[in-house]
């Protein structure tokens, strides 16, 4: 794929026909599909959280589009979406009071020697440190971590990327690096459990009951199938389960992901999806289905409910 976009297919136009608009978009995404399972690698280590790292990786999209009909020419893809989606998730973290207090000096000068990629974080390790750990660091020393080596940025790309100079970068990797390898060890896994309501929700649409299933669904529940369609109302998000209900060897099965309650969609005892859920009492008030974005249960996996652990054995409750 070209790090240069044709503007006369995918500028946004406010006073362009409702279709033509419907067909830049598709264009934009097609051109930056390529770019979002790093765009997402990216925000989900900057916020902490697979889920919200795909919420900014949307408002990064969305923003890209509106703001390349302003552009005086094509950037330069790749460079200008991460610089997007570094903005994008400062913001997430200012909005939710998360952002650091420890400031990076970007005047600071660290020897070349000690700024090495192998030197103190080899990247297949920075690839298996936890998402949610790489909120320790501070936004800048994090950003340049995570582009440096989870995603094998070079220095000068990060350079262009952040707006920073390559001896602010080597800096910044070299405080990361460091704080990321002084941090304790992470502790034991806690079982997981989930509430009686989402049990109930994947053991009624094992058994295919739809019309039960139905039936817990609050009047105004709302439904988001990311990067499909958006619905709401019991008689609207109703249509949603004829699509699996069509569906052979699929089947639902309690976890979390980034803490939140959901199922894991399962095919062959593989976990192919998460569905996020979020109970009112013993009914649903919403729906939110991650089919469309697969890389989010790629990088990380949900966690199984305790007492649901015989499903990834092979026992298909089907």
């Amino acid at each position: 794929m070209s790090d240069t976009p044709s503007k006369a297919t995918v500028t946004a136009d406010s006073t362009a026909p409702l279709p033509q608009l419907q067909q830049a978009r598709r264009d934009f995404l097609a051109l930056v599909a390529e770019l979002r399972p790093d765009l997402h690698r990216y925000c989900s280590r900057m916020v902490g959280s697979v889920i919200d790292g795909e919420d900014v990786v949307q408002d990064t999209l969305a923003r890209g589009y509106y703001e390349l009909s302003a552009l005086q020419a094509a950037p330069a893809l790749r460079a200008w979406l991460f610089r997007i989606a570094h903005n994008r998730a400062l913001d997430y973290l200012r909005r939710y009071e998360r952002r650091m207090s420890e400031p990076l000096d970007p005047d600071s000068e660290v020897p070349d020697s000690e700024s090495d990629p192998q030197t103190l974080l080899p990247r297949e390790q920075a690839v298996t440190i936890a998402v949610a750990r790489f909120v320790e660091l501070v936004p800048t020393q994090r950003s340049c971590v995570i582009l440096k080596d989870v995603l094998d940025y070079s220095l000068e790309e990060i350079s262009e990327s952040l707006n920073l100079s390559v001896q602010a970068v080597k800096a910044a990797l070299h405080r990361g690096r460091a704080r990321l390898q002084s941090l304790p060890a992470q502790p034991d896994v806690m079982p997981v459990d989930v509430s009686p309501t989402v049990r109930r929700y994947a053991a009624l649409f094992n058994e295919r009951d739809w019309d039960a299933v139905r039936e817990m669904l609050l009047d105004d529940v709302r439904l988001d199938v990311v990067e499909a369609t958006t619905r709401k109302g019991r008689k609207e998000v109703g249509v949603y389960f004829t699509n699996y209900a069509n569906r052979s060897g699929w089947y639902l099965v309690p976890a979390r992901l980034d803490g939140r309650e959901g199922v894991a969609v399962m095919h062959s005892s593989n976990i192919v999806n998460f569905v996020e859920l979020t109970t009112q009492g013993d009914r649903i008030a919403r729906i939110r289905d991650f089919h469309h974005v697969p890389y989010l249960t790629t990088e990380v996996q949900p966690k199984i409910a305790t007492r649901s652990q015989a499903v990834l054995r092979g026992h298909s409750p089907e």
